[in-house]
């Protein structure tokens, strides 16, 4: 089990999920690429960050659903 991996993708998740993003392929794509990059760059591999989460598309794909269902139309 990896605490440090399911913790920084927690951290990151929430200053990473802008709230002008939409549940797109591509921009869940994007934000998947910038999540492993920035996990790379703190010496944290990705299958440390998917042993506890699985999938970290599904992962930020929920994410922004939730982050989107949560604001005021």
């Amino acid at each position: 089990m990896s605490t440090r991996g399911t913790n920084f993708l927690h951290k990151w998740l929430s200053g990473n999920v802008p709230e002008t993003v939409g549940a797109d392929i591509i921009s869940v794509a994007d934000l998947t690429q910038k999540l492993f990059a920035d996990a790379k760059a703190l010496g944290i591999n990705s299958a440390e960050i998917e042993e506890d989460t699985g999938s970290v598309y599904e992962v930020i794909l929920d994410a922004i659903v939730h982050h989107d269902a949560g604001v005021a139309d």
